[in-house]
């Protein structure tokens, strides 16, 4: 409970900060422009680097390009994309009052919220963009994978928006976990498989090894990738909904905005925390602050990813060229990795049960730019209920990640004294997460921490390149 009547805290700052419609970023950034050292490039199974052409079976042409360049900072908006923003955008900059008067410290707490729309995440963001890159090509059939059905029911809403079939490949534990998810797809028009599946090679293949496999994104991807090239008439394409650098650049309009809302407030972050399965999220958030650091301007700010303890692929996993699916269809990208062949534990952030983390990311990590931490899915429970609390949103199990880590570094704050400001993301919401919340209140959540062999069965299945790794 809080003392409302002892707190001398001024309330400065608005609860919420909104943009005006016209603030909206007109384009996206491309922090990889700025970037001392770019990410190594995509490959081919065979070594070479990967082109355009040599990608476009896969990807609408243009994400080909956003994927594959590296000195472009801007990226204009399309039209289309940036009317469909402005449906669900600007989303807030919050300030975490009760939750700083909860922890009794100096620290000032931010969170860009972007639950504000029917797929209840940031996965709207990326979403639109490629379903519009599609459509403008003249692509009829859709497939993507996803985790915890966010990515999946933010892309079902965007390719009804555009005209698009859509089959989506579900991580098989969460869409037992998550039936409602699956319901709000469906109506949204899209086809539902839980992944592994037999309705593919790649799904019958994992099956095959392992019959009682609950699946991974890597898998989901492999099946889905699989399907897009088998659509009539090269009508088909897929779209992945964190990792790739496309992605991430879509993701930026969170930091753009974030950005020129702190400016508004005279605010500056001392601390940017997110949470990371593929980094799409994270990567977009930094974008701004993180060209800032690159440049001098900001050099001490701290950037923390936050990543399960169940699947740690940057704080254990290896920086090394990996196939992005378990399937071993997709190029190679150079990221860390738990191995592509590495099947998490069912855990109920869904949506961070990756192998691998984003080029991007996974560059400034090995370089030192940013921090990571892995942490525990009950005290990451623990973190989401008290926030609930005190901000009245219910977080999703993947943004609590980023909630735990934001209040260890405000009692911090506490203990030292320091002022600092922090600003984490808060991705979405948590209301199809309600299975994953009652274990949690009836003491039957669980921790999983891979064994060191656990993980060797994964870093196995990375592949050697002659020449290259």
């Amino acid at each position: 409970m809080i003392d409302q009547t002892t707190d001398a805290r001024k309330h400065d700052d608005p609860y919420r900060t909104y943009l005006r419609e016209d603030q909206i970023p007109t384009a996206w950034y491309n922090l990889r422009a700025d970037m001392p050292e770019k990410p190594e490039p995509m490959r081919l199974p065979d070594g070479r680097v990967a082109t355009v052409d040599d990608i476009a079976p896969v990807f609408a042409r243009a994400l080909c390009e956003q994927e594959l360049d590296d000195d472009t900072p801007f990226f204009d908006i399309p039209e289309p994309v940036l009317e469909m923003y402005k449906v669900y955008r600007p989303s807030p900059l919050c300030r975490a009052y009760n939750l700083e008067r909860a922890l009794d410290t100096p620290a000032r707490i931010y969170y860009k919220f972007e639950g504000n729309n029917t797929s209840g995440s940031h996965k709207l963001n990326s979403a639109l963009a490629q379903a519009y890159y599609a459509y403008a090509e003249g692509i009829t059939n859709i497939t993507t994978e996803t985790g915890a059905g966010q990515w999946g029911t933010a892309l079902s809403e965007a390719a009804a928006h555009f005209g698009l079939d859509l089959d989506v490949f579900m991580v098989k534990c969460s869409f037992e976990q998550k039936p409602f998810r699956r319901s709000v797809m469906q109506t949204f028009g899209a086809s539902i498989t839980p992944s592994p599946s037999d309705t593919t090679e790649a799904g019958r293949k994992i099956l095959g090894a392992d019959p009682g496999c609950t699946g991974s994104l890597g898998t989901a991807i492999s099946e889905a990738v699989e399907r897009a090239l088998n659509v009539p008439g090269n009508k088909g394409r897929y779209q992945l909904g964190s990792v790739l650098n496309q992605v991430v650049l879509h993701q930026s309009v969170i930091g753009l905005e974030s950005y020129e809302a702190m400016r508004e407030l005279g605010e500056y972050p001392d601390v940017v925390i997110g949470c990371c399965g593929g980094g799409s999220n994270f990567g977009g958030l930094i974008a701004p602050f993180m060209r800032d650091k690159i440049l001098g301007t900001h050099p001490d700010t701290r950037f923390v990813g936050v990543e399960p303890a169940s699947c740690p692929s940057l704080t254990r996993g290896v920086y090394a060229y990996d196939f992005a699916d378990t399937g071993q269809t997709c190029p190679l990208c150079k990221m860390y990795t738990l191995g592509n062949g590495f099947i998490p534990s069912p855990d109920h952030a869904g949506g961070l049960r990756y192998h691998g983390m984003s080029p991007i990311v996974s560059k400034l990590y090995h370089d030192g730019y940013m921090e990571a931490v892995a942490v525990k899915q009950t005290d990451v429970f623990g973190a989401a209920e008290k926030f609930a609390k005190l901000e009245t949103i219910l977080p999703a199990p993947e943004s609590s990640h980023a909630i735990l880590q934001a209040i260890r570094e405000a009692e911090r704050c506490r203990e030292t004294g320091e002022a600092k400001t922090i600003l984490f993301g808060l991705t979405g919401t948590g209301y199809f997460d309600m299975v994953a919340y009652d274990k949690y209140n009836k003491g039957e959540l669980e921790d999983h921490e891979p064994t060191d062999e656990e993980l060797q069965r994964g870093l196995d299945t990375i592949p050697h390149i002659p020449g290259i790794q």
